[in-house]
């Protein structure tokens, strides 16, 4: 799973459209788009007891010395030293460390450009069939960290003489996450739609305009928008590429339903949120 913000659990620890068109969507009108540009206003918090997750398992080897992340994005090969390594091709670290530190429990830290950007505790339960992650995600420069946890349940055994973190894990659901991971501010004035966040992402996008920049967001990441009926398509760009595409729509009972799908790895995230 591996995600850590709002923006992470629907597009959003970091987050995602492709070119919009900027006519309405098929049998819209003037009267329901207007409606759907008032629904979207307001400051939003995500619940995380409504969050599914739609993915293939995560996918670990800790075994003489080196860790293996083969469904990781993109697939990962660190030693498992404790000393900080460079990687490539990764937008929000370009060092990693790894460290067994004991039979069930292991750290995982992320640097960039010198700076800590995160880490991922793993723990192990005792009869070895429950994966916790506690994560701390400090990517967004002058912004309250976002911490939390996830719990994972096993569906592969760990291969002889590896680390207990080994084996394939299915997420299960978020336990916890702070309030500035969660939270998420829209509106949406004439054809701009301006979107916040305490952990310190925002962005301002014309709907049917070009790429717009999140400021905060260390990876490059840009978005575009359009409106679709009862609310807004969010599509999430980096290095040229889709990565994300999230539609977020506002029902009758005032509750917003978010789903977010990833290019990346073809995971699918829904979740609901209501007005705070």
């Amino acid at each position: 799973m591996f995600k850590t913000t709002i923006a992470a659990l629907a597009a959003a620890s970091l987050l995602a459209l492709t070119a919009c068109n900027q006519q309405p969507a098929a049998g819209n009108n003037s009267t329901s788009t207007a409606a759907a540009a008032d629904a979207i206003n307001g400051t939003w918090k995500a619940d995380l007891a409504s969050v599914q997750i739609d993915q293939k398992p995560d996918e670990l080897l800790l075994k003489d010395g080196k860790f293996d992340c083969p469904t990781c994005t993109p697939p990962l090969t660190v030693a498992a030293d404790g000393a900080f390594h460079a990687v490539t091709g990764r937008p929000y670290a370009d060092e990693i460390s790894v460290k067994a530190d004991d039979d069930h429990n292991v750290t995982r830290t992320d640097k960039k450009g010198g700076k800590v950007i995160g880490d991922n505790k793993f723990s192990v339960s005792a009869d070895g069939k429950t994966l916790t992650v506690s994560f701390t995600d400090s990517s967004t420069p002058d912004a309250k960290p976002v911490t939390g946890n996830y719990t994972e349940t096993r569906v592969a055994a760990a291969p002889a003489g590896a680390h207990a973190i080994s084996g394939s894990w299915k997420p299960e659901k978020y336990n916890s996450m702070t309030e500035e991971g969660l939270t998420t501010t829209y509106q949406l004035a004439g054809d701009t739609l301006n979107m916040s966040s305490p952990a310190g992402q925002s962005y301002s996008a014309k709907i049917g305009g070009p790429e717009a920049t999140i400021k905060g967001d260390i990876g490059g990441t840009t978005v575009t928008v359009e409106k679709v009926d009862g609310g807004i398509r969010e599509t999430y760009h980096r290095g040229g590429k889709v990565t994300g595409v999230a539609t977020s729509t506002v029902g009758a009972d005032g509750k917003m339903s978010v789903t977010y799908e990833s290019k990346l790895n073809g995971s699918t995230t829904k979740y609901t949120a209501s007005k705070s």
